[in-house]
């Protein structure tokens, strides 16, 4: 995991998930936890980026 992607799963999870895996059911996953609350996005984007 590059230092780019860290940087934009602790800012934007959805942006780092969907410059990853592209528009799909990840991206709405990831969006969907940021907007209930940011811990669980980055918990996610992590998750799913670093897989």
């Amino acid at each position: 995991m590059s230092l780019f992607t860290i940087i934009l799963n602790i800012l934007l999870p959805p942006l780092a998930v969907f410059l990853k895996h592209g528009l799909g059911v990840t991206f709405l996953i990831s969006l969907l936890l940021t907007a209930l609350g940011w811990l669980p996005g980055v918990i996610h984007a992590f998750y799913v980026n670093g897989n």
